[in-house]
């Protein structure tokens, strides 16, 4: 039986975590390249730079290497996470899912594991589930991830796209509990008539990838710059004074709002249009671009080491992106960041823990394999279709 009663329970964070890619791309590299600038891009968009992911690094990898940061911020153990949730667009595959691949990952052999796709606010969407999890009481400790790796699927040629986003992620781990802390409110928007307005138009069962889609680019992104920045300037304060409102505070009352990072010019919109100074808004794009799902579990982070958030604060998280869609997700803060230490005798039995994730998974891979091998073998036929291999 889960703690606490479900009229009660909240949605607590107490652990965070993100990681990003080594290699760092600036507008100088890219203006080697195309017919652009530093002053062209910065002035337009905030950025100055952005994360790439190399030969080795995916989603998967960032997803794993941000999700062990939060369960080290809050000492947990793996093993007792009920439900993980990837919030996502590129995944490594179709299938498995990425937030299968933390769970073996991470050695969560109790956990449930899906991924949810909403663009950019696949992060804030996923958040606002995992805290219905909680509150239902079904579950009682939920990790929530949200990674992109949009660079695989830009195109490379095109200014309008490629300036934009950079690859990275960042993690939550929630727990249930019912004090005044924790997920307060939730809102989430969707508009399915502006699914053109931000898309990749080939790759999935409607358009199958081949050599005249791939010489078109339709593989990659496309977007109506100037349709986005409109519905983005006008969801980002509403989604934000929905939320608020939700949660029975004024906007005076919210200490920091974390905002999708997509351009600063939106994010300076919705300043005036709230009427709350960009001093409390969380404010990273300069360094990382737009990492979609992981541009507010990054800018969380940032936020935290930098000690803009504290246990009392009132934090507003807000998304918005292809779909279309949008998302607003209010919270009190309650862990003080120098309490999240882990004891180091602690961190050596999770890299023990995860050393053993990674045995158990190739033993079972070869477990299975050599048991359809050895009914073959003693059957003398193939009662095993040979693509199960």
């Amino acid at each position: 039986m889960k703690s606490g009663s479900p009229l009660t329970r909240r949605a607590e964070i107490i652990g965070w975590g993100m990681c990003v890619p080594k290699q760092v791309v600036t507008n100088e590299d890219l203006a080697q390249t195309l017919d652009t600038s530093d002053d062209w891009i910065r002035s337009r968009t905030g950025i100055a730079q952005r994360r790439i992911a190399g030969d080795h690094e995916s989603s998967a990898q960032m997803a794993i290497e941000a999700a062990r940061s939060a369960l080290q911020v809050a000492d947990a153990n793996p093993r007792e996470i009920d439900l993980i949730i990837v919030g996502t667009t590129t995944p490594d595959h179709t299938f498995p899912s990425t937030a299968c691949q933390v769970q073996g990952a991470l050695g969560a052999v109790r956990a449930g594991a899906f991924d949810l796709s909403a663009a950019c606010s696949g992060f804030v969407y996923a958040l606002a589930t995992a805290h219905q999890a909680i509150a239902s009481g079904e579950h009682d400790l939920v990790l929530v991830i949200g990674v992109d790796c949009l660079s695989r699927r830009l195109n490379w040629q095109d200014r309008s796209t490629c300036v934009l986003f950079g690859d990275g992620a960042g993690a939550v781990l929630l727990r249930a509990g019912e004090g005044p802390a924790g997920v307060l409110a939730t809102v989430l928007g969707a508009d399915g008539s502006g699914g053109d307005v931000l898309i990749i138009p080939a790759g999935g069962c409607a358009a199958p990838l081949t050599p005249e889609v791939l010489e078109q680019n339709l593989h990659t992104i496309h977007m109506n710059g100037q349709e986005v920045y409109r519905f983005a300037t006008r969801v980002l304060p509403t989604a934000t004074e929905q939320v608020t409102k939700k949660a029975g505070l004024a906007l005076d009352e919210v200490d920091v709002i974390v905002p999708h990072q997509a351009n600063l010019r939106i994010v300076e919109m919705a300043s005036r249009r709230l009427k709350v100074p960009m001093e409390r808004f969380v404010i990273n794009i300069e360094e990382y671009g737009n990492t979609s799902a992981g541009s507010i579990p990054i800018a969380l982070c940032e936020a935290i080491e930098q000690g803009r958030i504290a246990p009392g604060s009132n934090v507003v998280m807000v998304g918005f992106g292809a779909g279309l869609t949008w998302g607003a997700v209010a919270i009190k803060w309650s862990v003080p960041p120098e309490e999240a230490i882990s004891p180091r005798y602690r961190n050596w039995w999770r890299w023990l823990l995860y050393r053993w994730a990674s045995m158990r998974g190739g033993w079972l891979r070869t477990t299975r394999n050599a048991t359809v091998w050895l009914i073959r073998r003693t059957t003398q036929r193939d009662r095993y279709p040979r693509n199960l291999d």
